[in-house]
């Protein structure tokens, strides 16, 4: 009984005390300064160790299309300047961190074909930043450690002779069936958020179904979905082109930016 009350108690802490804008519970354990101060030391040491572009056409445009994005982020998530630094890396991938903080290498802008696609990938990171996705992991992840200490210490109470073998085993439930499907609801949230970001800032919403079709050509062996923090490339396009009658009239009262990708 004592275990499946520590089971229940440690379901029951990573259970959210705030809602996303989608609707969705979260969990927050620490506050907007933390995270932004714990962003922008992440930031600064990533300045020092990774080669960052000197191309002066790149950073125009990859500038160009993430200030038409930041203007329309909410003051909530980020009341500031945004500084956005381009990466001379063949790594296909972007981020967003709290601060205001914007990393693009520049592999990801042989995927991006334009300035629409390029803005689903920002307008995807920052959506992550709005949402506050890194307080909600930071914070799921020492729930889920406070809830499985308090497991073990009853099964040690019980003096149960399989007590490793049952923390094995909660350890693994709590990563698959809690931890991982709480981050492949942060990417959906956030491509969602973003497409809706990328269309008011004037960047057509369909280039975010585009994008993933992209990566799906160039992502072929992922791991199953159910073992991946990330949803399957399917899955992103189904949700995507699920929500595009909602983004695309926002795309239409919007007024397009004119970043000139430049050849890579």
């Amino acid at each position: 009984m004592k275990i499946k009350l520590a089971i229940c108690l440690t379901v029951i802490v990573l259970t959210g005390c705030a809602k996303s804008s989608t609707g969705r519970s979260q969990l927050m354990m620490m506050s907007d300064s933390e995270l932004n101060k714990m962003g922008s030391a992440s930031f600064e040491e990533m300045k020092t160790k990774e080669k960052i572009s000197q191309s002066i056409v790149i950073n125009r445009y990859v500038q160009c299309v993430a200030n038409a994005i930041t203007v329309n982020v909410p003051k909530s998530a980020h009341d500031g300047a945004w500084e956005v630094v381009v990466f001379d890396s063949a790594q296909v991938n972007a981020f967003a961190l709290p601060g205001g903080k914007i990393g693009v290498y520049t592999g990801i802008l042989k995927v991006a074909e334009d300035q629409d696609q390029l803005g689903a990938i920002i307008g995807h990171e920052v959506g992550h930043v709005i949402e506050r996705h890194s307080n909600e992991r930071l914070s799921s992840n020492q729930a889920s450690q406070m809830g499985l200490s308090l497991v073990n210490v009853l099964l040690e109470s019980q003096n149960i002779e399989s007590r490793n073998t049952v923390m094995a085993g909660l350890g693994l439930g709590v990563q698959y069936g809690v931890l991982m499907p709480y981050g492949r609801s942060h990417e959906s949230e956030a491509d969602i958020v973003g497409q809706d970001l990328m269309a008011k800032s004037g960047f057509d919403p369909e280039a975010s179904i585009k994008l993933w079709q992209n990566m799906a050509k160039i992502s072929k062996g992922a791991p199953p979905e159910f073992m991946s923090t990330h949803p399957s490339n399917a899955t992103r396009i189904k949700q995507l082109s699920e929500h595009l009658p909602k983004s695309a009239p926002l795309f239409k009262r919007a007024i397009a930016p004119k970043c000139t990708k430049p050849k890579i």
